[in-house]
């Protein structure tokens, strides 16, 4: 049984990756419904305020869902939200067993709907590849669990550790192929972070460029349908409105400066969010907090080494994405982080989770040792 459980729930987990671009500010999930050790329906969460994979999953089983057993990747919910509650519709649909790869860590959820599951009989098991569903969902459980988003900086350097010339040139350090991993990130993320000395070196858009990103049609249909929110931080509104970053879209300004510029902006079509800080620097962990206030799951900062450096010391970073080209700038070049150390005792240990060839450069994923 317990393979049989892993091989289904592996199943689900799959078709829930397929809503890696499109669900939040929801959680990603699929399901597989079994009947006689075959699959009989199976579904997976599109968008926030369309059906729930457990939905999808027993439409396509209609009658044989009757006695089967029903593999989802997080605990079907028990409230009633933009959709009525999960965990009734298979009571109604008259499964007999219920296996969850974890327990919801929403706290309208948090184990009811496997209780309303197991009030009406249904054998319940929960815990089956759980680390890989909580992978695939970590944004939204340190959202709900701890109010705050995840936090991925994306790095590139070059060999030799520096990200650009001392002019400021970085275009382009990595090859294609990291470029379109780059865009997948964004892709995936509910909100991309920048700050305003990478703007004014680079006139950056930080736009998703669907042509690059490798997806299918379908997959990349839902991600232009739901693109990340683009957030500079701007402590002294330095970043001009004509700079293209302004041009291709609405965007959310974080600064310190007075509110009297406010009407400017809106005027465009953005936003500026006042947030406190010291010194014309704005205080990071707020603006996380607004952002997961606004249900923002996967945070992704693309910026120069001043801002990233700021958020690894604040303890802010919860996975590094490093592309590494295999290049050498030199020793005038830009380093990759702006985080003075004056002591070995003081380094950063990092865990490194995987290193990968894309194309002629390397990513390598690490997290911080807490």
């Amino acid at each position: 049984m317990a393979g049989l459980d892993h091989s289904f729930m592996a199943r689900a987990l799959k078709l829930a990756r397929k809503g890696l671009y499109s669900t939040h500010p929801n959680p990603r999930v699929g399901c597989v419904i079994v009947h006689d050790g075959r699959i009989v329906g199976e579904g997976w969460h599109a968008r926030a305020g369309e059906p729930h994979a457990e939905v999808h999953a027993l439409r396509q089983a209609g009658e044989r869902a009757r006695g089967a057993t029903a593999y989802v990747t997080l605990e079907p919910c028990s409230h009633h939200g933009r959709t009525p509650p999960c965990a009734e519709a298979l009571v109604v649909a008259g499964v007999q067993r219920v296996v969850a790869a974890m327990q919801d860590p929403n706290p309208q959820v948090a184990g009811r709907g496997l209780a309303r599951l197991a009030e009406a009989g249904i054998e319940v098991t929960c815990g089956v590849l759980e680390n890989e569903a909580r992978e695939l969902n970590a944004g939204f459980i340190k959202r709900m669990e701890r109010g705050l988003p995840f936090v991925r900086v994306k790095l590139a350097m070059s060999l030799d550790g520096r990200t650009a010339m001392a002019s400021g040139e970085s275009q382009w350090i990595t090859g294609p192929a990291a470029r379109s991993e780059v865009q997948r990130l964004r892709a995936r993320s509910s909100a991309v972070i920048t700050g305003a000395d990478t703007l004014l070196a680079d006139d950056a858009r930080l736009t998703v460029r669907a042509d690059e990103l490798g997806l299918g049609a379908e997959l990349t249909a839902l991600a232009q349908c739901r693109p990340p929110l683009r957030v500079l931080v701007d402590g002294r509104l330095r970043v001009p409105l004509e700079r293209a970053f302004f041009c291709v879209g609405p965007a959310l300004v974080a600064t310190c400066a007075a509110a009297a510029a406010r009407d400017r902006y809106l005027e465009d079509g953005h936003e500026l969010l006042a947030v406190p800080g010291s010194n014309g620097h704005v205080d990071l962990s707020r603006l996380l907090l607004e952002l997961a206030g606004r249900g923002s799951n996967e945070v992704l900062v693309e910026a120069g080494p001043r801002l990233a450096g700021a958020f690894a010391r604040a303890g802010l970073v919860d996975e590094y994405r490093i592309f590494i080209a295999p290049k050498l700038l030199g020793s005038g070049a830009r380093p990759l982080l702006d985080w003075p150390m004056s002591r070995m005792a003081e380094a950063h240990e990092l865990q490194i989770l995987d290193i990968r060839a894309v194309g002629d450069d390397w990513q390598v994923t690490a997290a911080p040792r807490r």
